[in-house]
């Protein structure tokens, strides 16, 4: 499902993404570059889902370059940059940016090793 929450809000997605239960949801703007591929019941949301609540952060967008797997249930928050070629695994919770060419995971997700050599 993709969503726009406001009237100025922007999502694009690249070529030959690949989507399974997947949840985009933008208040601001969410980018997806090429050949991402989104496993079952992933969310990527720019927002806290809250804009009325003082406790609730101002949207921020969210990156994700080419070439780029998110695992099974994984959450991606605002304000976050998924560098090409990396992986984030299965029940992360993406809430900082992850560098390209990087296997990342857990909660919080952070970087486990990178991605050498040819692919």
């Amino acid at each position: 499902m993709i969503s726009t929450m406001t009237r100025d809000a922007e999502v694009r997605i690249g070529n030959d993404c690949g989507f399974s239960g997947t949840v985009i949801a933008a208040f601001k703007k969410i980018v997806l570059g090429e050949k991402v591929i989104c496993g079952a019941n992933t969310l990527i949301t720019d927002s806290d889902w809250h804009p009325e609540d003082p406790r609730s952060g101002i949207p921020a967008p969210v990156i994700i370059g080419d070439n780029v797997w998110l695992g099974v249930n994984a959450t991606i928050l605002k304000g976050v940059t998924i560098g090409q070629n990396s992986v984030i695994g299965a029940n992360s919770l993406v809430t900082s940016d992850i560098p390209r060419d990087v296997i990342a995971a857990g909660n919080p997700c952070k970087v486990i090793r990178s991605l050498e050599g040819p692919r």
